[in-house]
């Protein structure tokens, strides 16, 4: 995007990498833009990059001298991982839903993944400022369910509302807390979301998923690899269009964000001082993180009626000489707008906010109403057969843990070593559907809506009408695979 925005702190072209970082010899290999596809997956497990930034692989020795954050290692940690399809850069013109919204809107060249680590750790981070200790991605703490506060709990403490629109299952369910009874209503399927843009009717505090399987008939837009970027930018694409026709337009702050950087390379350095632990929490052996520094830049893409066009958020001036933008920044700023009473961590506490970006008086009226028809940037189709990913087992075990299949002989491996995507989307369907139906029944009931959900349990005896089985059925969940 620098190409668009010379102020921007993009790649030039003449970035490169060692070989191998121990030999001043090396070859380089330049960073380039030619990719459509990457596929499988860079390596983004602590240890890989803990590599990618310090230049070393992982070691306690190396730990505890606390290099400094080169951002050479990238090519050296490649080299170890599986052969891949693609390089790692798509330019502007492969993107243009996004090359339209940072010349009209802002874009942050300095926002951080909240931990140098997977995928879910960063996702907690999000809405509660914390991985409660996790740095990889934990089966059993996410099925369990998560135990600490949330940002959708603070709101809703203070009287204000949140949707979450799902298309697979909302992740948002990783939190324990969003499993509660009261909540059920708060979730809604992506087909809603036009609906309540067209109606005004859009809650105080909104997160939309995408989809997270891959299939023929309805491709996945979450911009994993190998999925399609293209219809990740159709994604984005129909969002943005909804809220800008919606009568609550001057009303919207808008984010798109990635969890993490998925392995892929950057030139600015992590930052490594200064970050406070979020709950003082050290994650397991046998790093022991203690969750002081940052992960590798992400993209941040900030859009309202109330930004500049072609505005570049860089390095924030607070709350403290340290604070930079990052996950947890979304429930600080969520925090200062509906002043809300407290921060969730001292994470947030911490996190610089990006209300700084609202800067007009009055809100635009030369926003586009439409955005640029992406293109189909992947030449295969979706691969319906594929052997499930790492995240997407998760997502059905967390279902086999709401409909009660966690308790079988199954669970967890045999449940998911030959799901193909189109096995784990019925699979997922189904559970949810039954969890939703039990939710409803025990609403029905009178059941306390503070309680948390557990599994609905298919092999029940006690009728469906007895009070005395939904308040079994609601008992707090500790299920621990």
């Amino acid at each position: 995007m620098k190409s668009l925005n010379p102020e921007i702190d993009g790649v030039t072209g003449s970035e490169s990498n060692p070989m191998s970082t121990a030999d001043p010899n090396s070859n380089r290999i330049q960073f380039g833009d030619r990719s459509a596809n990457t596929d499988p997956d860079p390596g983004h497990a602590v240890q890989d990059i803990y590599e990618q930034i310090f230049g070393e692989p992982w070691s306690e020795s190396s730990a505890a001298n606390k290099l400094p954050p080169t951002m050479q290692g990238f090519v050296q940690n490649a080299a170890k991982q599986p052969p891949k399809n693609g390089d790692e850069e798509l330019p502007p013109n492969r993107v243009p839903v996004y090359a339209e919204l940072v010349k009209e809107f802002a874009v942050c060249d300095s926002w951080f993944a909240s931990v140098p680590a997977a995928t879910q750790p960063n996702r907690l981070y999000v809405h509660s400022a914390t991985s409660y200790g996790m740095t990889n991605n934990d089966t059993g703490k996410l099925v369990g369910g998560l135990p600490q506060k949330t940002i959708f709990d603070s709101l809703d403490e203070n009287g204000f509302s949140f949707g979450i629109y799902y298309q697979t299952l909302p992740i948002t369910l990783f939190y324990r807390n969003l499993r509660k009874l009261k909540y059920i209503d708060n979730f809604h399927p992506f087909d809603s979301f036009k609906k309540h843009c067209k109606e005004g009717k859009l809650q105080n505090y909104v997160v939309i998923e995408p989809r997270y399987f891959d299939l023929l008939s309805n491709p996945a837009n979450d911009d994993h690899p190998p999925h399609d970027v293209g219809e990740g930018q159709k994604l984005v694409k129909e969002v943005y269009e909804a809220l800008r026709s919606s009568p609550q337009w001057k009303e919207i702050l808008f984010v798109i964000t990635y969890d993490e950087h998925g392995g892929f390379y950057d030139h600015v350095p992590t930052p490594v001082e200064g970050v406070p632990s979020p709950d003082d929490i050290v994650g397991p052996d046998p790093f022991k993180f203690k969750f002081d520094r940052l992960g590798v830049r992400v993209p941040a893409i900030i859009i309202s009626p109330w930004i500049e066009p072609g505005k570049v958020l860089h390095n924030p001036l607070g709350p403290f000489p340290t604070s930079q933008y990052e996950h947890s920044s979304i429930a600080a700023t969520v925090k200062k707008i509906y002043k809300l009473p407290q921060f969730l961590t001292k994470r947030d506490a911490w996190a610089a906010t990006f209300d700084s970006l609202l800067t007009l008086s009055t809100p635009r009226t030369d926003c586009p109403e439409k955005l640029p028809e992406p293109a189909k940037l992947r030449e295969v189709g979706a691969q319906e057969q594929a052997k499930l990913s790492e995240f997407q087992e998760e997502l059905v075990q967390m279902a086999a843990t709401l409909n009660g299949d966690h308790k079988k002989s199954i669970y967890p491996n045999k449940l998911v070593e030959n799901m193909t995507a189109l096995d784990a989307i019925k699979y997922i369907e189904d559970a949810f559907n039954t969890f939703l139906d039990e939710c409803n029944k025990a609403k029905q009931s009178g059941v306390d809506g503070s309680q948390i959900v557990e599994c609905a349990d298919k092999n029940k005896s006690t009728p469906p009408n007895s009070k005395n089985f939904f308040q079994k059925l609601l008992s707090c969940i500790v299920c621990d695979p």
